[in-house]
């Protein structure tokens, strides 16, 4: 749930291009921004950005170039990069989001979604729904990921044996989507047939909006775009008919969920569906990856997994995680950092002001879109030494001293728009891996090549299959 509970505030790849070539003009153009011409005079810098490989990739070649204050061209319309963590003060106050570097994610939230709310609005709704995200809050959490998880261990005890090849990605996904859909939406999604009717559908729309963002759009009455408005309905219909049984049943004393916090503001029920699949998705998303990659670099570091198998059973003997304990498992901690970091996780942010606005010494004309290049930071040598390199020692106390601040920002920071989410992720990945690596170790099925793909929130390119034996 990093940087916005979607990780939306982070940009993808050529289609930002794409989704603004013909919706803005010119702007900016007198700017004295260290960067990029236009390679092209109508789609800018976007050929250059396919060529590296990704937007992250490119933004880390373009500070390198230019320094911490970088510009470069989405088709007519000028964006800048920031790509320092002393950059990233000044702009630290900004809320609202650039909507034109959205604008193709429309068609799947919808455009009342708090994605694309800005201004009084948007931080209104935003304070609302916080509140569900709480510390407090998240104590009644704890329970629901400890069941679901222990449901995890049953399904895998029955597939310990050393040559069953377990795909990580997939029952990692699985498991943040039940997390999240029971612990925002409430006991509709107790029933293992919504949450995999959810999921199915939800897969439908999400691969068609690859293909969209890849510059692939469906054609007008299309059996491809009848296929994903239909998933899209149905999907609708499973979120609102889970809010149809929160409103009939209610909350139980004590518990407030973020659907209850939407519920009793007045929302319509546009704006209702919008913001609860805006936070589901974001919740899983974000989690589902981050526990890939965390299982990942543990079953390919032993020495790391036996280090972490040796601080729960200091830590927490046969008990499970409770939020008493949480802050103790110091090394899991660093675990989950260095994850968060190697995997660059979130790569980027995003803010605009209408105003100009200074930063770095430059003059960043009105509304022009900012990215804060926070995967630009995570490789950087001079804070991270060997940034390729798997180290969770790098987050020692002592040794976090020596960071300044902002250099290390996993769940973004700008304009109170820091991913309201980043408590909930951190309490589940805790959970799920200490109940994981407790009954099992991981290993890598060998032979696999696994490489990143930069994007909203970075994923494997292909499943990453491991094995599982139990622990002695």
């Amino acid at each position: 749930m990093l940087v916005t509970f979607l990780v939306y505030a982070a940009v993808f790849l050529i289609f930002l291009g794409l989704a603004v070539i013909y919706l803005y003009p010119g702007s900016g153009s007198n700017t004295t921004i260290p960067g990029l011409d236009p390679s092209d005079p109508k789609e800018g810098n976007v050929a250059d950005i396919g060529r590296a490989g990704s937007l992250h990739e490119f933004l880390v070649g373009l500070h390198e170039k230019f320094g911490e204050v970088a510009s470069f061209w989405m088709g007519q319309e000028l964006v800048v990069s920031l790509g320092s963590h002393k950059v990233f003060k000044e702009v630290s106050h900004l809320f609202d989001r650039p909507q034109s570097l959205f604008i193709l994610f429309e068609p799947l939230i919808t455009k009342v979604s708090l994605q694309y709310t800005n201004g009084a609005e948007g931080r209104k709704r935003r304070n609302i729904y916080d509140a569900s995200f709480s510390h407090s809050a998240m104590t009644r959490c704890y329970e629901t990921f400890q069941k679901s998880t222990d449901e995890l261990v049953r399904k895998l005890a029955s597939k310990e044996k050393a040559d069953e090849h377990i795909p990580l990605m997939e029952y990692m996904f699985a498991l943040a989507i039940k997390n999240i859909a029971l612990t925002t939406l409430g006991l509709y999604f107790k029933d293992d047939k919504e949450v995999l009717r959810l999921r199915h559908n939800y897969d439908v729309c999400w691969s068609d909006m690859e293909s969209r963002l890849s510059g692939s759009m469906p054609e007008p009455n299309s059996v491809r775009l009848k296929k994903f408005d239909e998933a899209a309905d149905e999907m609708r219909q499973v979120i609102m008919a889970a809010i149809k049984k929160r409103r009939k049943d209610g909350a139980k004393p004590g518990e407030h969920l973020f659907i209850d916090a939407v519920l009793e503001s007045g929302a319509s029920d546009d704006v209702i569906y919008a913001d609860a699949l805006t936070y589901l998705i974001g919740g899983f998303h974000t989690t589902g990856l981050g526990l890939t990659w965390a299982l990942y670099f543990l079953a390919s570091h032993q020495e790391v997994q036996t280090k972490v198998v040796e601080e729960i059973k200091s830590v927490l003997g046969d008990k499970d995680v409770s939020p008493d304990v949480l802050n103790d498992l110091r090394y899991l901690k660093q675990v989950l950092n260095e994850t968060f970091r190697c995997s660059i996780l979130a790569p980027m942010a995003a803010r605009f002001t209408d105003k100009e606005i200074e930063v770095g010494g430059h003059k960043v004309p009105p509304s022009t879109p900012m990215i804060i290049s926070l995967g630009t930071l995570l490789q950087d040598e001079q804070l991270f030494k060997e940034p390729n390199k798997f180290d969770p020692d790098r987050f020692e106390e002592e040794a976090m001293k020596s960071l300044p601040n902002l250099a290390f920002e996993p769940f973004g920071f700008a304009g109170k728009r820091k991913c309201p989410g980043y408590r909930f992720a951190v309490v589940e990945m805790t959970v799920v891996l200490v109940t994981l690596l407790r009954k099992f170790k991981f290993e890598l099925v060998e032979g696999q090549v696994v490489v990143p793909e930069y994007g909203l929130v970075t994923k494997p390119k292909e499943e990453i299959w491991v094995t599982v034996a139990p622990r002695k």
